[in-house]
């Protein structure tokens, strides 16, 4: 048996990364027949074991191995069914754009899911050069981003990339998520020292256009791995508990304070929220933002009864990284 990493995934072919060679890649029949949830196949960033008869530039997956972090989320136009968006990740880059793509809301989502998926999320905000307000942004980032790192790039400047610089080293695996046309392909081109993926120019409403259609894993000249995602205009929370935790560090503190330990945050004297909403300490909009997720997260994990075992193992696999993690940069 051999072992390859995948590099890109579409209906059904793999396209993996052998010692140092492509090659296509399908599932055996016996994975197909055990696996029971899309999260079972294998995804971008998965490490695989292969049969050792390889036809020409042909193979057959016959297992995927466990995975040490993984980035869920609940798939684009369906109910209650979970997708890998990457696996064995070490740190996610969340790209935020600092002109019209700035969005508070849809950050605390991607940062809910980051922390749950057992890599580091590091903030990224691009496009800094059609900014005006850097600083008075990057203080509503701070706000909201508790714990994780802030970085700001512009492709238009020389040095513009040079931040995310001490994240990428050898052998670590950079996943990059964010929206439709935040530059995301544009921080890989500059990371890969060439042009390997097109790019868009802006729109009339100064926002990006769609460039990326697949998730595709990169090999970096110093070793690393980096992870290109298509911009995602759906991002459904799946079982994200311990990740909201993180997010919302400051309204999980807060509610401790509460007079009553049943309190629902509504009209109970001595509600710690109430008045920390009341004195400007938290914002109406935040608390909003935390009980919004909290519900879509308390949903789809009662909704999904048939895979709460599956789920346990990737929240024990990431609270395992959580603890052990002791990565410097």
């Amino acid at each position: 048996m051999l072992t390859a990493r995948v590099i890109s995934q579409e209906k059904g072919l793999y396209r993996v990364l052998l010692e140092n060679n492509e090659i296509m890649a399908t599932v055996s029949g016996k994975l197909r027949y055990e696996a029971k949830n899309i999260s079972d196949f294998p995804a971008v960033g998965d490490y695989v074991v292969m049969d050792s008869n390889i036809q020409g530039n042909n193979g057959v997956i016959q297992e995927v191995m466990p995975r040490k972090s993984v980035f869920i989320r609940k798939a684009t136009g369906t109910a209650h069914v979970e997708q890998i968006v990457a696996a064995n990740i070490d740190v996610i880059f969340i790209c935020m754009a600092l002109n019209n793509d700035f969005n508070l809301r849809r950050l605390e989502r991607y940062l809910s899911i980051g922390w749950d998926s057992g890599a580091i999320p590091v903030v990224v905000l691009t496009k800094a050069d059609l900014c005006d307000n850097i600083s008075e942004k990057l203080t509503e980032v701070h706000s909201v981003a508790m714990g994780a790192e802030i970085l700001i790039t512009s492709s238009l400047e020389e040095n513009g990339c040079n931040d995310i610089l001490p994240y990428i080293k050898e052998g670590q695996t950079i996943a990059l998520i964010g929206s439709s046309g935040v530059g995301k392909s544009t921080l890989i081109n500059c990371l890969l020292g060439e042009n390997r993926i097109s790019t868009n120019s802006l729109r009339n409403d100064d926002k990006g256009r769609h460039t990326t259609t697949r998730r595709e894993l990169f090999v970096l000249p110093n070793g690393a791995f980096i992870i290109d995602t298509p911009g995602m205009r759906e991002l459904g929370m799946w079982d994200a508990a311990v990740g909201l935790d993180k997010t919302f560090t400051d309204i999980i503190d807060l509610s401790k304070s509460c007079r009553f330990r049943n309190c629902s945050h509504v009209k109970e004297p001595g509600c710690a929220i109430i008045r920390a909403i009341e004195s400007g300490e938290l914002t109406e909009e935040r608390w909003q933002s935390y009980l919004k997720l909290r519900t879509e997260n308390e949903y789809a994990a009662d909704s999904e009864s048939y895979i709460a075992a599956k789920e346990k193992k990737f929240k024990n696999i990431s609270i395992m990284n959580k603890n052990n993690k002791n990565i410097k940069f």
